[in-house]
This record gives structure tokens, C-alpha cells and sequence, in this order.
């Protein structure tokens, strides 16, 4: 019969709700400008720790170390919380992005294409991290003696006397074979997101390769766990501007006035970075998605807004399938998949601080570094930012395996992680930029059967059956070729 899908290209008969519908939460927070409450809880927290701490010297320093824990609480709460949801968020967009894709030759086309554009930006990323912190050398304006006497005990380097295992050909099949994980749990639980996100594809793949009825309940229940995530992520923005204030009050007073100014063009040498790299997307969206890059610029400036508020890619995903969408003009069947997957995958800010700071440390430590460990920051960056979970300061614990690979003391994190919170917040600003890039990279190189245009109106005819028959995920038993 026509119009009867006779093929087992059950993708195209699942239409799950997008992930943009809960983007409501994210509207809250823009009308109520919490990137600005953020900045003055920032200021205040920093001006509070100078008072407190050693510089200003109101209290003791055993008091004060008290006062500062107490202060930390909401920004220990604000961190566990977003750390909590990332991994369920993730698992479930990246299976329901796969169930929204149009057809499975558009979703191999994307998936094979976006692997390879990825890391080609990260390694991007890495090198201009690597080149700037090189040229403006800003590890040679801070003393190891000032670390040192920062950490109270001298910065020993605890992997000078240990041999870093160096990966042979041999191995390479043991260590891709490795990335599949055999206990699923145990990876969400360790917080391997690399292993999650191939357990998620696996999953999604198998999902859109059965009966649509049968895949049905298991995409319904994938659905109630983003909305618990996205309502846990309301949450802790109720809280971020006194997280932030307790985190930067409390840093401020460890560290101190004289390690704060040292610090300033270490803070100078990533955002230059980062401008940099914002510069160098703006090129890929200019020669490469053939658009405008100052409209683009216009059209995601509240997403990154949000994304410096939250620190988190995965907290303002449903905004940036939002924003990709209606706002950029990308085919959902390309944002659905493409953002779910470049939260955890695509961290190129990350990937530049990461290079910066351990060129850093290593100018602060004396530690020449030559191309060989050069080389080995590039790979082992780039591997760990692949898998690095899109939530709050994780990067500072990524980088400790960076250093440590290179011979680099891993006691100065101590050092850097006072002036993380304002990095963490840039870099997720333009992670989650450098993710709308490549959703406009991809409808350019992949396209679909449709336009951008036609899918939105599908989608709305979609949401419409949804409002009347009260499901979350559609099934058709016959294919909307018509559309």
C-alpha cells in the first residue's frame, strides 16, 4: 500500500517531545538576569574574603578558615546537585536525539561527520591554549616560593619517580575496545561520560531498530527523567548567586591579596585564549555555514549568558536546542543529536584552559617542557576533554591527569583553582557556543529531506496531536512522506 512504511527504518515513525520544551526553566533565570546576580555575588565574595582573610585581617586565621567552610556550603550544595543530574540529563537526551532523527542514513551521515569536526576543534582549541600561554609566558610573574608558602608545604612533585605508561600499537585495539563499557552502571557512577555517551548511542541505535511500540515506554520514561533533571537544575540556579559569593569568599581568603594580583595574568592568558577561539569559531560560521557572524553572535547571546550564569553545557541544553532551532534556523533532526552529544564530547574551552594551565604550572615549577611532552598534553587533553562530564569545576579535576602525565606537580592546582570560577564560567560560555557552531556546520554538510523550515512546522503539527492526546512520544504506523 502507499504511505505504508515497508522498511525497518523505524526512526522515522518515533517522534519524541524535544528537550527545547523544557526551556522554560531557562527563561526564568534570563528574565531574571541571574548572569548579573552572579557577577555581583562574585564581587561580593571576593571583597568579603579580602575582609576576612589575612589581608584585611578581621579574624584569625583558624577562625577564618571556619567562617569560610560555612560560607562554601551553598557552593558545595550548587556543585554535587549539577553533578548529580549531568549523567542521567546526558544518557537520556542523547537516546531521545537519536529517536528524533529523520531517518538512519541522516544519523550515520551526522554521527560519522560531527566525530571527526570535533576533534579537529579541540585540537584547534589545544593549540592556541598552548601557543598563547607560550608567547605571554605568564607562569614567569608568579615565585614557586609563592606556591609554596600558598599550599603551606613545599609542592612536591609526587609523579617525578613514577613511570607514566606510554600507549603502544599493540594496545591501541585493547584501549578502543576498553571505551565500550561492560559494566554500564559503573561508568555512570565514576563518572566515565565517555563510556555513557557510547552506552547511550548503543542504547538509542537499538531503540529506533525495534518495533516503534515497544521502544515507546523506555523513550517515555527517558523523557520524565529530563524533566526531573531540568527541575533539580531550577534548583540550584535558586542558589548559584550565594554559591558563588561562599565559593570566591572562601578561595579569596586562602589565597590572599599578593597570590590574587600574581594570579591576574594567568586569568588574562585564558580569556585571551578563549576570545581567540570564539574568533575562530566565528570564521568556521562565516566560510564554512556561510552566515553572518554577527547575527550568529546576536542570536546565541542568551544562551551564553546562561551557559557563564550555570557553568554547565548540559543545564542550558534544552535552551540551546531552543536557540538552534528557532533563533539560528538549524533542522531539529541536526540540533536534536548534535547538541546532547557536544555537551559531554565538544569541550573546547575546557581543552584550552587545560593546555594553558599546565603550561603555567610548569613556568611556575621551573619544568621545561619539550615537544614530546607537548605532544603528550595535546593527547592527553584532547582524550580527556572528550570525556569530561558538562558540569562545574571538573576541569580542575581533568587537569590533574594532564599534569601528572607530564611530570608536572599536581599540588599547584591548589594555586589555580581560586581563580577557577570565573574561567569555569567563560569556558562553558564558549563550549556551548562552539556546540550551536557545529549544529550549523552539520546542516550545511548533512542537510535532511526537509528544511529547517518545514521540520519546525512539522514538529509543531506534532505538538499539537501532543496537547490533544496527552502523549509524550508520537507513534505513526504510516511514514509522513507528504511532509
Amino acid at each position: 500500500m502507499p504511505g505504508i512504511n515497508t522498511k525497518s527504518n523505524h526512526v522515522e515513525q518515533l517522534h519524541p517531545r524535544s528537550l527545547k520544551q523544557l526551556s522554560y526553566h531557562m527563561r526564568d533565570l534570563l528574565r531574571k538576569r541571574l548572569w548579573l546576580q552572579i557577577m555581583i555575588g562574585m564581587a561580593l565574595g571576593i571583597l568579603v574574603g579580602l575582609i576576612l582573610g589575612p589581608f584585611g585581617g578581621l579574624l584569625e586565621e583558624q577562625t577564618a578558615h571556619v567562617v569560610g567552610e560555612w560560607l562554601s556550603l551553598p557552593g558545595y550544595i550548587f556543585l554535587r546537585l549539577l553533578q548529580m543530574i549531568v549523567v542521567p540529563l546526558i544518557f537520556a537526551s542523547i537516546i531521545r536525539g537519536i529517536a528524533s532523527g529523520s531517518d538512519r542514513e541522516h544519523l550515520r551521515k551526522i554521527g560519522g561527520r560531527i566525530l571527526v569536526y570535533f576533534l579537529f576543534t579541540t585540537s584547534t582549541a589545544i593549540l592556541i591554549g598552548l601557543g598563547i600561554s607560550l608567547f605571554i609566558k605568564p607562569g614567569l610573574y608568579i615565585s614557586g616560593e609563592l606556591v609554596q608558602s600558598t599550599l603551606g608545604a613545599p609542592a612536591v612533585n609526587v609523579v617525578n619517580n613514577q613511570t607514566v605508561p606510554e600507549p603502544t600499537f599493540g594496545s591501541v585495539p585493547m584501549l578502543i575496545g576498553d571505551l565500550v563499557p561492560k559494566n554500564p552502571l559503573d561508568a555512570m557512577v565514576s563518572g566515565q561520560m565517555l563510556q555513557v555517551v557510547i552506552f547511550s548511542i548503543i542504547v538509542g541505535v537499538a531503540l529506533v531498530s525495534m518495533v516503534p511500540m515497544q521502544a515507546k515506554p523506555l523513550l517515555d520514561l527517558m523523557g520524565s527523567i529530563q524533566e526531573v533533571c531540568m527541575t533539580v537544575v531550577n534548583w540550584c540556579m535558586l542558589i548559584a548567586p550565594i554559591a558563588v559569593f561562599g565559593l570566591l569568599a572562601t578561595f579569596t581568603m586562602k589565597l590572599g591579596i599578593d597570590t590574587l594580583v600574581g594570579m591576574a595574568l594567568y586569568v588574562v592568558t585564558v580569556l585571551l585564549g578563549l576570545f581567540f577561539l570564539l574568533c575562530f569559531y566565528l570564521l568556521i560560521v562565516t566560510f564554512i555555514s556561510r552566515r553572518n557572524p554577527i547575527s550568529f553572535l546576536k542570536d546565541v547571546r542568551e544562551v551564553m549568558l546562561l551557559a557563564f550564569s550555570t557553568s554547565s553545557s548540559a543545564a542550558v541544553m534544552p535552551m540551546s536546542i531552543k536557540t538552534a532551532d528557532e533563533t539560528v534556523g538549524v533542522r531539529p533532526s541536526v540540533s536534536h543529536f548534535v547538541i546532547p552529544l557536544g555537551a559531554t564530547v565538544n569541550m573546547d574551552g575546557t581543552a584550552l584552559y587545560q593546555g594553558v594551565a599546565a603550561v603555567f604550572l610548569a613556568q611556575v615549577f621551573g619544568i621545561e617542557l619539550g615537544f614530546f611532552e607537548f605532544v603528550l598534553i595535546m593527547i592527553t587533553t584532547v582524550g580527556a576533554s572528550i570525556g569530561t562530564p558538562s558540569t562545574p569545576g571538573v576541569g580542575i579535576v581533568i587537569l590533574a591527569t594532564i599534569l601528572g602525565s607530564v611530570g608536572i606537580p599536581t599540588a599547584g592546582i591548589a594555586l589555580i583553582i581560586g581563580v577557577d570560577r570565573i574561567l569555569d564560567m567563560s569556558r562553558t560560555a564558549v563550549n556551548v557556543t562552539g556546540d550551536l557552531v557545529a549544529c550549523t556546520v552539520m546542516d550545511r554538510w548533512v542537510g535532511g529531506k526537509l528544511s529547517a523550515e518545514a521540520e519546525l512546522a512539522r514538529e509543531s503539527r506534532r505538538d499539537f496531536r501532543r496537547k490533544k492526546s496527552g502523549e509524550d512520544v508520537l507513534v505513526d504506523e504510516v511514514v509522513e512522506s507528504s511532509e
